[in-house]
């Protein structure tokens, strides 16, 4: 590796029932670690969430209720993840905003000593969007060739967006040419979404939040537990659909499929 290590580095990364941080669960992990010395070893188990995984996430990643019948449940490993880590700075593709907050809960839920406290980590995500900046005049740079001039001025940058976008379908032949394509691919709508946002999807027939610290939630049980969620989000900047579905939970009135 073209990276001075000073002590081993954990590659990290983890598949899971769901993105709710908090009470998803782990069914796939794989941590490499790499030494100074640049040997290798590493650690992968499939493991039995003790929760249905919903056909959503089999859909990204192949696992199935049926793959993890008598597979180890994270309990029953975690002893050896600790053992397997310890010492190590850590590495990993979006490993800061999702996978170590998961591992956390995962660990807390079992009642495991954990703690991130001195590790380094790195977030290959993080890096690439350092390199790869997602602006105008980064994409501008890229297909057109040149700087822009005058960058944050409207219609320097409307017709740049032109350039951009006569370049992208010039140079990238599997583009579409139809505008309704183009919206589609710009637009993809999950089919479990049921705003066009995915704030709010269906999860097992039923209206969940897709977004932030309830992320997993029915709306009935926001409804019932913490009608004050609803009112901050009605207040809150979120779209017009997702406020009247959140008026109409709050009378008592949710989504059906």
């Amino acid at each position: 590796m073209n990276l001075n290590l000073e002590k081993p580095i954990a590659i990290i990364d983890i598949e899971t029932t769901g993105l709710n941080k908090q009470n998803d669960r782990i069914v796939d992990i794989c941590i490499i670690k790499i030494f100074p010395d640049g040997t290798k070893e590493t650690f992968q188990e499939i493991l039995n969430p003790e929760i249905p995984i919903p056909q959503e996430a089999t859909k990204v990643h192949g696992i199935t209720d049926s793959d993890v019948v008598g597979k180890p449940t994270f309990k029953e490993i975690a002893p050896r993840v600790i053992n397997f880590i310890d010492g190590c700075d850590w590495c990993g593709f979006n490993l800061i905003n999702f996978d170590l907050g998961l591992i956390e809960s995962e660990f807390n839920r079992v009642g495991v000593s954990y703690s991130s406290e001195g590790r380094k980590v790195i977030d290959v995500l993080k890096i690439y969007y350092k390199l790869e900046p997602r602006d105008l005049s980064s994409a501008y740079l890229k297909y057109c060739g040149e700087i822009l001039e005058n960058a944050h001025k409207a219609e320097e940058d409307a017709k740049a967006t032109i350039k951009v976008l006569e370049s992208q379908l010039g140079e990238h032949i599997e583009l579409p040419r139809d505008v309704s394509e183009l919206h589609e691919l710009c637009s993809p709508k999950d089919p479990s979404w049921i705003d066009k946002e995915g704030k709010i999807k269906w999860f097992n027939n039923k209206a969940v939040i897709n977004f932030g610290k309830n992320r997993g939630k029915t709306l009935e049980d926001m409804q019932k537990d913490d009608p004050s969620y609803f009112q901050w989000i009605i207040g809150a900047d979120f779209s017009i659909e997702v406020k009247n579905i959140v008026k109409s939970a709050i009378n008592g009135e949710f989504p059906k499929k």
